[in-house]
């Protein structure tokens, strides 16, 4: 992921939005803390997991730090929540999964994630991102979740496509990602196509 929205879109409202806790068979989405910072830097200073974002991998432990504070602003603002997701069976951290700008006029959000490499090829991504988006759809009364991914990340649409989102359109050259110019594909998936986990994820 990574990619960042086709355009802004003002909100009338500034609500702070609470961080939810979610559990499912194999992982737990917290809200992030101090302590992540070391675990946070390790996966976005790593050139291979950020490949096919917009932003180079971080250099700087400070980088770490301050994503920290956007998390905590994001909830704050009201605009959306990023999770920690956690390995339930020896508690490691494996990734994020976020649910941002947040738009209650428009019933309307983008999700996005990142994992690191060891966590790859064994349906995380997927698992958390369909807890976050249930705990979405049940909250805040969503409409339209959008995502956006480089068309030359299979792995990522295939995340999309295994929860429902719709492959809608291609922007054509509309990042330059290690130096080289690249397209995304936009993706939709609407409320009414919303299909959610046979075993529901809990929120302590």
């Amino acid at each position: 992921m990574g990619r960042p929205p086709i355009r802004s879109r003002r909100r009338t409202m500034t609500t702070p939005l609470p961080t939810p806790s979610l559990q499912t068979a194999r992982l737990r989405l917290r809200a992030f803390q101090d302590a992540d910072a070391d675990d946070i830097f390790a996966l976005h200073s790593s050139a291979h997991v950020l490949r096919y974002w917009d932003s180079p991998p971080w250099t700087e432990r400070a980088r770490a730090e301050k994503f920290l504070t956007t998390c905590r602003q994001m909830s704050e603002e009201g605009s959306g929540v990023r999770l920690a997701v956690d390995r339930a069976s020896d508690g490691a951290f494996i990734g994020w999964c976020t649910l941002n700008r947040w738009n209650p006029d428009f019933r309307s959000a983008y999700v996005g994630y990142c994992f690191d490499e060891a966590a790859w090829g064994h349906g995380y991504a997927t698992e958390a991102a369909r807890a976050l988006l249930g705990w979405a759809f049940d909250t805040l009364d969503l409409n339209r979740v959008q995502a956006e991914a480089d068309t030359r990340n299979g792995a990522s649409a295939r995340v999309l496509e295994k929860l429902g989102f719709v492959r809608e359109g291609t922007l054509r050259e509309d990042c330059v990602v290690n130096g080289d110019v690249s397209d995304s594909w936009v993706y939709g998936l609407l409320r009414r196509e919303w299909q959610p986990s046979p075993a529901p994820a809990s929120a302590p």
